[in-house]
């Protein structure tokens, strides 16, 4: 490991703040092996285990990695929490935003080539980006790492934005052909919006012992979740032949398999018969070169053109089973109960894993400050002040400020980017205006506060009437209702006694 990506890795932290519930770790399940040049079955790959003191070889070599992890479109499931910044930049978990996902798997896999492409809304993703990851370049630091935010731009050969992501890497394939990454061998793509732990490496190796063209992460899903996916069937060797892009009805069921072929047990197989893909790839570099700029140069998409098309013309497109829990946090009923989840009594994913910690900005916050409050399965994120009040189910981040007498049940305030002295919070109340945070007596329920939001005194906010959906922004341009959950906006101002 280069000077400089220890200093990185050193360099970022990991706390999310007081964590007021019972958790149990988990780890990944992974798939490791040594490389050979030619396809093998699963069971040859299972009986190939490296031992745990082997040296490093070309087959683990991470300087011959680099990762694209793609900044996704205009975020529009997402909306409001995407209206002034991108995916990746959203807050989650209290202190964290959904970028330091793939960056923080980056890491401990030991990749320390990240491009990170965008399009939409991107700076704050690329504030937090700079002053959370820096591996160094060059002579003077001793590295050859990096982080680079590549956005959508217009040059000489193509004035368009991306048009998907295939497209948005092939604007930019010139980069990853370039000298400087010259030893690079394989790709890795990534998605800036999912919510995992995973060691790119161990799915990178599997890339390599199969000598695969494109290898696409999947996992086994179960009827409910399985059409809003894309499926695909494989044969006995993990070789994908077959894919069909959310299929809905017949076209469903067509696309059951023996899911036993991938490791699982015949009774988690039966429950689980639909092979879907994460969207996260591994390509050959020449491959995925080829593919973008001549095999198939007037295609865009990854998921639904590329890699389809180069199954069904005969290159090697492998599959890599990644059992364990994954969101694709898509939208923002999945966002909401993603984040709770973080809060329950065992959780499906935690940030608290010694061995793969998800890193973020370093803030320098104290600890939370909690006076005779009740407080039961939630996560109270550093440099927050609670004062007797209730929190229940709930996700409060940086710098939250709640009053006396409030209750937080089922909710999620995302925090604040900066303080307000109790000068300042006695002056603005004085002024018949509203401090940053939630105020005495309010009822916070089912509803997301985004980022210095001012919420006043009792106020309740629990969709009382139970919307579903209500973007009408003329109407109340502070606040909007998707999924049933209530979004009040970054920056609002909820006047005293309001309802929504």
């Amino acid at each position: 490991m280069s000077a400089s990506f220890a200093t990185a890795k050193a360099s970022a932290f990991t706390t999310g703040g007081t964590s007021l519930t019972t958790t149990r770790g988990k780890k990944s399940s992974t798939n490791n092996g040594r490389r050979i040049q030619k396809t093998i079955t699963r069971s040859e790959a299972i009986a190939q285990q490296p031992k745990e003191n082997q040296t490093m070889s070309a087959m683990s070599n991470t300087k011959s990695v680099a990762a694209i992890i793609l900044g996704g479109g205009a975020g529009s499931r997402l909306y409001p929490l995407t209206k002034t910044r991108s995916k990746p930049a959203v807050p989650i978990g209290g202190a964290y935003r959904l970028i330091d996902v793939p960056m923080s798997n980056c890491i401990n896999s030991g990749i320390n080539k990240v491009y990170i492409l965008t399009q939409f809304n991107s700076a704050s993703l690329n504030r937090h980006l700079a002053k959370t990851y820096n591996f160094g370049n060059g002579i003077v630091n001793g590295g050859s790492g990096f982080v680079e935010v590549l956005a959508a731009t217009q040059t000489p050969t193509s004035t368009e934005w991306f048009q998907g992501t295939a497209d948005a890497v092939r604007q930019y394939s010139w980069l990853y052909t370039d000298v400087k990454n010259k030893d690079v061998e394989d790709i890795v793509i990534l998605s800036g919006d999912h919510l995992y732990r995973m060691n790119y490496m161990d799915f990178v190796n599997h890339h390599r012992r199969t000598n695969a063209d494109i290898t696409i992460a999947v996992l086994p899903l179960d009827d409910k979740r399985a059409s809003d996916f894309g499926l695909m069937k494989c044969d006995e060797n993990l070789r994908i032949f077959e894919f069909s892009e959310k299929p809905k009805g017949d076209a469903l069921k067509a696309m059951q398999v023996d899911t036993t072929l991938l490791g699982l047990s015949a009774a988690e197989a039966k429950q689980k018969p639909y092979i879907a893909s994460m969207g996260i790839y591994v390509f050959k570099k020449s491959s995925l070169d080829e593919f973008l700029n001549k095999k198939y140069a007037d295609n865009h998409d990854f998921g639904g053109e590329i890699i389809p098309f180069a199954a069904r013309d005969g290159y090697n497109v492998q599959a890599y089973l990644f059992n364990d829990y994954w969101e694709d946090i898509g939208t923002i009923k999945s966002f909401f109960e993603a984040n709770l989840n973080l809060a329950a009594d065992e959780p499906d994913f935690e940030f608290y894993d010694a061995d793969s910690p998800i890193y973020t900005s370093p803030r320098y916050l104290p600890p939370a400050k909690i006076q005779n409050c009740e407080v039961k399965n939630a996560i109270i994120s550093h440099g927050c002040s609670l004062s007797d009040c209730k929190v229940n189910d709930a996700i409060i981040g940086i710098r939250s400020n709640i009053g006396k007498g409030a209750n937080i049940d089922h909710a999620m305030i995302i925090g604040a980017d900066l303080y307000e002295s109790e000068e300042q919070r006695a002056a603005l109340l004085g002024a018949g205006e509203i401090p940053i945070g939630i105020g005495e007596g309010s009822v916070i329920k089912n509803a997301i506060i985004d980022k210095n939001a001012r919420v006043g005194k009792n106020c309740t906010i629990t969709n009382v009437n139970n919307v579903d959906f209500d973007d009408n922004e003329a109407a109340h341009p502070n606040y909007f209702i998707r999924d049933g959950v209530v979004v009040v906006l970054q920056g609002a101002t909820i006047p005293d006694g309001t309802t929504i």
